[in-house]
């Protein structure tokens, strides 16, 4: 990467001189960067050494006043970048017609200084889907200007260009997810994303534990936030999460060196952050926080531990899942970390500390609603695991049930008096105090009931498709529909079989999840 050669004599002896030296190569005239340092010549005999010892301990000094700074500017200067910029490409819409049938194949581009990445190709469409995920690095002296541009796919010849944007990263909130629905210039459609910028390092960062300190006024105001006259406010936004990441230790060694380059990903359905890389350890200490606006009490935090290499490429080390109500608030613990299916346990552990903190009617209401569908999942296939594993879960949900009613049936049988005592004793209080106005709120189950029944049997139901012949061709269509059927392969019926047990499969998991929602 170059070489410099430096001349000692032109050096003062017991004094510190700083130095820039450009890096050179023989036979190469190119710019190749320099060096900073700051040198100083210090003779071996005794009496020199003791006319500089006043002078050396006092540098000492400052040098242990300064250790934690080094230490952060050695870390900065190892990691070659200072954020990354996770982008997910979730989707375009209104695109421009580039083909004669009225249709695009477009795919998009993104650069970021000197990185370039492309998606796939989405084949005759103008609402294209993608969900492709993209890591670019922002480097401190690089523009921070990202460009996306659209272009439609030809066979032949010369892709068409459909479009661009400019989306300035400097003016953006760095370690948060930022949805974004950015049009292209002209009117060319618009391209939706998931932005986040993460990864940072430095005290001057508020992400980083060093420059974080409590602050008693700023939590009463969440709790205030999330209390119970503010049920109806911002409904969606239903708590608070803020997770610290320690260190972690005895990771696995993923580098020839029996070392590793860790970094750690945190994952809130759709809204991802990460650490940044220490290098050159199994046990790194990244000290960082982040937090997290909750949209669903039964979402899991997945945090996930990879290795990262010099091609851009990354290995997994270890996995933990967390479930929100599961999280117990100022704890601070150690997890062991997993596999990817969270089933085995693999090599090391990981320190943390959570602080959840959610408002109860919001999150009642967001219950016996869908869940928020995480985008960054892979494609849905029928598995025989899988549908045994939903089949039981709906098994032990129909098992509560009835041993709920069994519950109910045994206060009415005096199976147990002191029960059938107080229930009796309830159900007077119920009469006594009920009043007329009472009746109609009693309909809101109605309405609730409806509303789950609808939310089960939608997930079985397809959308109606249109029928592009006219009525008087019924009889023929008829008549093709029986050949085509005739005509179907062995392999055809099987994946029709296939897509029917899928559709159980996934509306087994619809259920369970409802009930395992209400349940908890």
């Amino acid at each position: 990467m170059g070489g410099v050669d430096l001349d000692i004599t032109t050096l003062e002896v017991n004094k510190e001189t700083d130095l820039k030296l450009l890096l050179t190569e023989r036979g190469n005239s190119e710019y190749m960067g320099y060096l900073l340092l700051a040198c100083s010549l210090v003779p071996k005999s005794q009496e020199p050494k003791e006319q500089g010892s006043k002078k050396s301990s006092l540098f000492r000094k400052s040098t242990r006043s300064t250790d934690s700074a080094s230490t952060i500017s050695k870390k900065i200067k190892m990691q070659l970048w200072n954020s990354v910029v996770n982008i997910v490409l979730v989707e375009g819409s209104n695109l421009v017609a580039m083909d004669d049938n009225g249709l695009s194949d477009p795919y998009v581009k993104f650069k970021l200084g000197t990185e370039k990445y492309r998606s796939k190709v989405k084949s005759k469409t103008l609402n294209p889907s993608w969900l492709e995920q993209f890591d670019l690095r922002l480097f401190d002296e690089q523009s921070s200007q990202l460009e996306i541009s659209v272009y439609d796919h030809d066979t032949r010849g010369k892709d068409d260009f459909m479009g661009r944007a400019v989306i300035d990263l400097s003016k953006l909130e760095k370690e948060k997810t930022h949805t974004i629905v950015q049009p292209l210039e002209d009117g060319a459609g618009t391209v939706k994303l998931l932005l986040t910028i993460s990864g940072t390092y430095g005290v001057e960062m508020a992400s980083d534990l060093s420059n974080y300190t409590p602050n008693a006024i700023n939590k009463d105001s969440i709790v205030n936030n999330y209390s119970l006259l503010n049920s109806f406010r911002n409904i969606n936004d239903i708590g608070h999460l803020e997770v610290k990441v320690f260190r972690a230790h005895g990771l696995q060694a993923a580098d020839f060196g029996g070392l590793s380059d860790p970094f750690c990903v945190l994952e809130l359905v759709n809204d991802r952050v990460q650490t940044q890389t220490e290098y050159k350890t199994l046990n790194p200490e990244w000290s960082k926080v982040f937090t997290f606006h909750v949209r669903d009490i039964h979402s899991v935090l997945e945090i996930t531990v990879y290795d990262e290499d010099r091609n851009k490429k990354i290995e997994f080390l270890g996995k933990v899942a967390i479930p929100l109500l599961k999280i117990r608030n100022g704890e601070r613990r150690w997890y062991a970390l997993k596999d990817r299916k969270i089933i085995h346990k693999t090599k090391g552990a990981i320190l943390l500390e959570m602080d959840f903190i959610y408002n109860h009617v919001k999150a009642a209401i967001r219950t016996i609603n869908p869940r928020e569908e995480k985008l960054m999942l892979p494609e849905s296939k029928f598995k025989i695991s899988i549908m045994k594993q939903n089949i039981n879960r709906v098994s032990q949900l129909i098992g509560v049930f009835m041993e709920t009613g069994r519950f109910i049936q045994s206060c009415f049988d005096w199976q147990y008096p002191p029960r059938t005592i107080i229930a009796f004793i309830v159900y007077l209080v119920i009469v006594w105090n009920f009043e007329l106005y009472m009746l109609p709120i009693s309909l809101l189950l109605i309405f609730l009931k409806n509303l789950i029944v609808a939310q089960i049997v939608g997930s079985f139901r397809k959308e109606p498709v249109e029928d592009d012949y006219p009525a008087d061709e019924e009889e023929d269509d008829d008549e093709e529909k029986d050949r085509q059927e005739e005509k179907k392969s062995i392999v055809d019926r099987y994946h029709a079989i296939q897509e029917i047990c899928l559709q159980v499969q996934q509306g087994l998991d619809t259920v369970a999840c409802l009930g395992e929602r209400v349940k908890k």
